[in-house]
């Protein structure tokens, strides 16, 4: 057994198995390890494990890691785990078991400021479902290969713990959406970071440049060529270096800088375009564009 975040690389197609207390972070376990690639199955019987086994193996390759969560919330179906996990040895499916715990006195705290009952309690105290639970999970405890505490963690403590176990050889990547837009459509509402380039010559006013795009040579040669364009691109990139770092280090996997100029059609497109491939050129930083209004007008 496992108490520590000693890295934890599972084989390549390995089930990981993530139960552990109620209000320990089971959830916010399967969402870090969603962030890191892997398909994670919520609140499945454990009887079902081999059924999900079987039917990923229909179709290789589609889902090369695989967590799924099991639970007390399954009641009676949850008091066969330890057979279950007995069926899927004997099927040859090798697995891992990831264990969440905390200390009693902070479970209680978390359902008394949740305001719901803990799933075993019954007509009795939050404390009684939490000693109930305790006991049902004992031997299962036992038999896991990895514990985590969570007594001491917040969500983005226990996210970051999770990815520290779990996470590929190397940095995490960092998946990026660079998005042009137009302001006179309103701006992203999921924007991280909003860039506003109408300070640049409009190609618009240019007859030649004004049925094209910024996605067309001209135009793009045209907003490049403005005074100023060049160093703000490569300010801009230059000041994100340390926001990209800050979100490595908060266990942020993901991130979407909106470009907007009036129409979304030449400036934005233009130096988003621009924007990309230069954040693209960075270490361990996905790139994917987005042109939200191009074509509306």
């Amino acid at each position: 057994m496992s108490t520590g975040l000693t890295p934890v690389k599972p084989p390549e197609n390995e089930l990981l198995i993530i139960t552990g207390m109620s209000g320990a972070g089971r959830t916010t376990a399967a969402h870090a390890l969603e962030d890191l690639g892997w398909y994670v199955v919520e609140g499945l019987p454990p009887e079902l494990i081999t059924t999900v086994m079987d039917l990923i193996s229909r179709h290789p390759g589609s889902v090369e890691k695989l967590a799924v969560v099991v639970d007390v919330r399954t009641r009676r179906l949850f008091t066969g785990i330890l057979e279950a996990l007995a069926q899927v040895r004997a099927a040859g499916i090798t697995y891992r078991m990831l264990f969440l715990d905390a200390s009693d006195d902070l479970l209680v705290r978390r359902f008394e400021q949740g305001r719901r009952p803990h799933p075993l309690q019954g007509s009795g105290r939050i404390l009684d479902g939490i000693s109930a639970e305790r006991e049902l999970l004992s031997e299962t405890k036992a038999k896991a290969e990895i514990v985590v505490d969570t007594t001491d963690l917040n969500v983005h403590g226990l996210a970051k713990a999770i990815s520290d176990l779990f996470v590929d050889d190397g940095p995490i990547q960092l998946r990026m959406n660079v998005m042009s837009f137009g302001f006179k459509y309103g701006v992203p509402a999921d924007a991280n970071f909003v860039a506003d380039v109408r300070f640049v010559a409009n190609p618009h006013w240019v007859p030649e440049l004004r049925p094209l795009t910024g996605l067309d040579t001209q135009v793009s040669d045209y907003v490049m060529n403005n005074e100023g364009v060049g160093e703000f691109i490569a300010r801009y990139v230059e000041a994100l270096q340390p926001v990209l770092e800050g979100y490595r280090r908060e266990n942020k996997h993901y991130g979407t800088i909106a470009v907007g100029c009036t129409g979304g059609k030449h400036r934005s497109v233009a130096i988003a375009e621009e924007l990309a491939r230069r954040l693209d050129q960075m270490p361990n930083v996905v790139v994917n564009t987005i042109h939200r209004d191009l074509g509306r007008e």
